[in-house]
């Protein structure tokens, strides 16, 4: 099994273009299951003969009297589909153990989004006067203007960004490439933030090792994920008493304004990069109790 278990993780990388977040939990999942069959066989190596529906099941129910919640338990049954899938589509199990075997139904949490107000009270937050600020500014401003991942942001080049067309190209998950519009606002921001680092490294001030990078921290290299997040983090405490207050905010933000002005839900599906409608969908909610609450203030019979 072990031998298969890095063949899985081979095929998740090649050929389905997983995220790294994506083949971290799926070999996560997979590795807290193995080395669970090693401890109940008392074996280092435990043969897919000894897998069986009941064996997983056992397993499942183990982690729900450990309290895990219902959201963890359904991503790991979802890690031992695909595994089970690709184990018997390359011919190393006669039988899918998992072919029953459904997810979890979970309650799908609303998303979290600021108000128009907070949102240009936080495109205000920055000092664009300097390299630092107007680097924050141009990340907030593209972050709302695209709806773009945090993931696709921190990948992105300078050569991604056409000023022409006024657009700019990211990689979504498992690699799958969209071209997006950017709102005046944010492309002016993206190019003051440029144009102040560009100064800043002709003067000598700065120094720029990731010269392709989009965003570059004060050592001259690409920003990271976390750096982004701790970025978005500050400004959005300052405008917002949200507990969450990462960087999906404005991605949730940026499909929620768009919904209530009355963009279409499909077109919104193809800017987020949903692969399915139905995920976007979860946005009519949140557009639909806004749009109870403004009915429920103003209809005089409400």
């Amino acid at each position: 099994m072990t031998e298969t278990l890095q063949r899985f993780r081979e095929y998740l990388v090649v050929e389905r273009n997983a995220s790294g977040h994506t083949v971290t939990a799926y070999m996560r999942d997979l590795a807290q299951f193995h080395a669970w069959l090693r401890e109940l066989a008392e074996s280092a190596e435990v043969s897919f003969e000894a897998i069986d529906r009941g064996t997983i099941r056992a397993w499942l129910g183990e982690l729900t009297e450990r309290g895990l919640s219902r959201r963890s338990i359904s991503r790991k049954i979802t890690s031992l589909r695909s595994f089970f899938r690709f184990a018997e589509q390359r011919g190393h199990i006669s039988s899918n153990p998992t072919a029953d075997l459904h997810a979890i139904k979970i309650d799908r949490r609303l998303p979290v989004f600021v108000d128009e107000e907070s949102a240009d009270a936080l495109l205000q937050l920055p000092d664009t006067g300097t390299v630092e600020g107007a680097r924050d500014a141009a990340i907030l401003e593209l972050l709302y203007s695209t709806g773009m991942r945090l993931s696709e942001l921190v990948g992105l080049d300078r050569q991604d960004l056409s000023v022409s067309a006024a657009t700019v190209r990211v990689l979504g998950k498992r690699r799958k490439e969209r071209i997006l519009p950017v709102g005046a606002p944010a492309l002016r921001a993206v190019l003051h933030a440029l144009a102040l680092r560009d100064r800043a490294a002709a003067e000598g001030t700065r120094r720029i090792i990731d010269a392709e990078a989009m965003f570059l921290n004060r050592r001259g290299k690409r920003l990271t994920s976390r750096s982004v997040y701790s970025i978005v983090h500050d400004h959005l405490r300052m405008v917002s008493e949200q507990e969450r207050c990462s960087p999906h905010v404005l991605r949730h933000s940026f499909a929620t304004h768009l919904l209530n002005r009355g963009a279409d839900l499909q077109a919104v599906r193809e800017l987020l990069g949903h692969e399915s409608l139905s995920t976007t969908q979860i946005y009519a909610h949140v557009t639909t109790d806004h749009l109870k609450r403004e009915y429920a203030k103003a209809h005089p019979r409400a």
